[in-house]
């Protein structure tokens, strides 16, 4: 690991219960001067303002420091894009618990190692969930997702004045959703349903037997 230059620590934990003491004292004993701390999810860097802080402020020759890269992201795009952010400024990564360290070749070759990795096993999985796919539709039991229910077109139907027994019945629905949809209308399209509703029953009363 870099030794010469400054070292900023970041320690994440996923939710309030972990302890980021051991994370902590390992990147202290690591050198860093700093040690930044949140408790957030690692699958976005979105929401997470002390790892934004150390990514604006890092300067030239400095190194970020975790005790593992997960610390940082869970995806490996994010982790290329923290990467690709610390290089543009002339900064590196490195892991205590990791032989990672962007400063040098080896660590460099490390990084890039663990990036092959995870195509691999991204890849591997999407192999097998199509296997398990067209295992699945082979026995017929495999049914896709389920249909997204399109709130518009039932709110159409009640402006027609169709009642929910007949959209339900109609859409394959439960009548549940339609009065989901329904409240979701504004009142005036609800009262010109309604008055339709009641011109159709009164159309079928006048009408001759």
């Amino acid at each position: 690991m870099n030794t010469y230059q400054a070292k900023i620590g970041y320690a994440r934990a996923s939710i309030v219960e972990q302890d980021l003491d051991a994370q902590i004292a390992a990147l202290e004993a690591a050198g860093c001067g700093m040690v930044r701390t949140e408790q957030k999810s690692g699958a976005s860097l979105e929401g997470r303002p002390e790892l934004q802080t150390i990514l604006d402020f890092i300067h030239q020759g400095e190194t970020l420091v975790v005790t593992r890269i997960d610390r940082l992201a869970r995806s490996w795009r994010d982790l290329q894009a923290i990467v690709t952010r610390l290089k543009s400024k002339g900064a590196h990564l490195a892991a205590t618990d990791q032989p990672v360290d962007t400063s040098m070749a080896t660590g460099k070759a490390f990084f890039d190692m663990l990036g092959v990795f995870a195509e691999f096993e991204t890849n591997l999985r999407r192999e097998r969930q199509a296997e398990g796919i067209a295992a699945a539709k082979q026995r017929g039991v495999y049914r896709g997702r389920k249909p997204k229910i399109d709130l518009e077109a039932i709110q159409a139907k009640l402006i027609e004045g169709c009642s929910p027994t007949e959209i339900a019945r109609e859409m394959g629905i439960s009548r549940g959703t339609i009065y989901k949809a329904k409240a979701r209308m504004p009142s005036s399209s609800t009262a010109v349903g309604q008055k339709r509703r009641g011109s159709d029953h009164n159309r079928n009363r006048a009408a001759p037997s």
